[in-house]
């Protein structure tokens, strides 16, 4: 961007406007784009955003739903362990359909309307809270299951599986109501931009996802180590957990991609509270400063957001459950091809090895 213009103060300066005064000019903190010059970070974003974004978001879609069909096909989602994986991999199914609308978006800005931005902003907050809560869901699940296992929640199937559904998706709906509410269509510098409509707006989003965090990094950090010590008590060495290993690995990579993203988030939104005036040398440390964390921050949300699309990998390459019925499905589609199918085929379980077999 250009840098800013010379402007003169005026009498009608509210108490309320975040402004940076140096010599002759007077510098608006909602407007830093107009102060500080961020054309080498456009151009990163302009370039780097859509390839990237759109390469996850065809491999989100096409590894979760892939997720999708293994699941309903060969595990009973009745149990409320599968039917969150299968509400897991619905989520980022949701999550990465949005992807390529924010990645049109960093490129040429936003041109589908008002109607479009709020239900793109809803739909990507629904992926994001839903991913969350299931996490949280099935890291108690666990929890419960290794530390009581003769408790009812750690066999919870039928009704009680469908009630938990239904209440994360419910809960995941309604703190994404805001984004319907509050985000709109803003003309900024000639494009058009998809945000919050103001400050204060910006703040809660940007509070609300870091409290999300939070609540899943505590669940995460309070679990894992009790279940750890369980698990390495010497009547339980020998225990196998194979379903635990896949979803400790699901919520690290949640936690780990997602971390730098909302420290970098949570400082960005420090520049929507008021500032003192200061002279043009703080003015253009605080340029450098501000450019140096959009950097951070665009790096940081291309990992986060990427975690949509390694889960489908994480099922392959620690769930053995999920590797076994891919095999079978690649084995059918191969007899499938080789001898063209048809309506009498069957897939027959063998009483020895336990393999399925196409017949």
């Amino acid at each position: 961007m250009a840098a800013a213009e010379e402007v003169t103060a005026t009498p009608n300066t509210t108490a309320n406007e975040s402004v940076f005064i140096a010599d002759d000019y007077i510098y608006d903190e909602d407007y830093e784009d107009e102060m500080c010059n961020t054309s080498s970070l456009l151009e990163f974003v302009k370039v780097s955003s859509p390839l990237f974004l759109s390469t996850v978001a065809v491999l989100g879609l096409l590894g979760n739903g892939l997720v999708v069909v293994i699941v309903l096909k060969y595990e009973k989602v009745k149990f409320l362990t599968n039917a969150l994986i299968l509400n897991l991999a619905a989520s980022d199914l949701l999550f990465a359909a949005a992807l390529p609308f924010w990645a049109y978006y960093d490129a040429w800005g936003w041109a589908l309307g008002d109607c479009a931005c709020k239900l793109v902003s809803f739909v990507f907050d629904v992926g994001f809270c839903s991913s969350g809560l299931i996490l949280i869901t099935m890291t108690i699940q666990r929890h419960v299951a290794v530390l009581n296992p003769l408790s009812g929640l750690a066999s919870a199937a039928g009704v009680h599986s469908l009630l938990a559904s239904i209440l994360m998706w419910a809960a995941s709906v309604l703190m994404s109501v805001p984004a319907v509410i509050l985000t709109t269509v803003v003309e900024q510098t000639g494009q058009s931009h998809c945000e919050y409509d103001d400050s204060a707006s910006g703040l809660w989003g940007i509070y609300q996802q870091n409290v999300l965090f939070v609540l899943i990094s505590g669940v995460f950090l309070f679990c894992y180590p009790q279940i750890l010590c369980r698990l390495l008590r010497p009547s339980a060495r020998r225990r196998k957990n194979k379903t635990l290993k896949l979803i400790f690995t699901l919520m690290l990579v949640f936690f780990v991609g997602w971390a730098p993203y909302n420290v970098t988030h949570f400082l960005k939104s420090l520049r929507f509270w008021p500032h003192t005036p200061v002279d043009s040398e703080t003015v253009a440390a605080r340029c450098a400063s501000h450019n140096h964390l959009d950097f951070a921050f665009h790096l940081s949300k291309l990992l986060a957001f990427s975690h949509c699309s390694l889960n489908p990998v994480l099922y392959v390459f620690v769930g053995s459950k999920f590797k076994s019925h891919l095999k079978k499905m690649m084995r059918c589609q191969r007899h499938d091809d080789g001898d063209g199918g048809g309506p009498n085929r069957r897939v027959i379980t063998s009483l020895s090895s336990g393999d399925d077999l196409c017949v």
